[in-house]
């Protein structure tokens, strides 16, 4: 076992090489332990060079509604009436704290998710 930091993207496809060939190891072996901490070197070069930023809310709405095979007639209950969603929808409306709640609590959407920010349209 011959382990490295991942400094750049040659490291990087190498690790990736190495864990390729490791990733039948039966657990408890040298290989196995060896997968393991490439895998946490992978990992921590992804977050550092690979970052995807969380979607803005009205995104992460979209494609919970999008999942969940949901319409905008859907979303009334949790914000009071229909034409606030589509203000809200369409960037017209800002989320209010009471929308954020009935949106994680019934749609499961993560309150991160619905606390960034956002423009809204002019």
């Amino acid at each position: 076992m011959n382990i490295k930091p991942i400094r750049d993207e040659k490291d990087y496809e190498l690790a990736l090489s190495r864990v390729g060939l490791l990733m039948d190891a039966k657990p408890n072996s040298r290989e196995f332990d060896e997968l393991e901490v490439l895998a946490t070197l992978i990992d921590n070069y992804e977050v550092k060079h690979y970052a995807i930023d969380a979607p803005d809310p009205i995104e992460a709405i979209k494609f919970r509604m999008e999942q969940e095979g949901l319409i905008q007639n859907d979303l009334v209950a949790l914000f009071g009436n229909k034409s606030r969603v589509s203000e809200v929808l369409n960037r017209k409306r800002k989320l209010t704290l009471d929308m954020i709640r009935n949106l994680h609590n019934q749609l499961n959407i993560p309150f991160e998710n619905l606390l960034g920010e956002y423009r809204l349209s002019k």
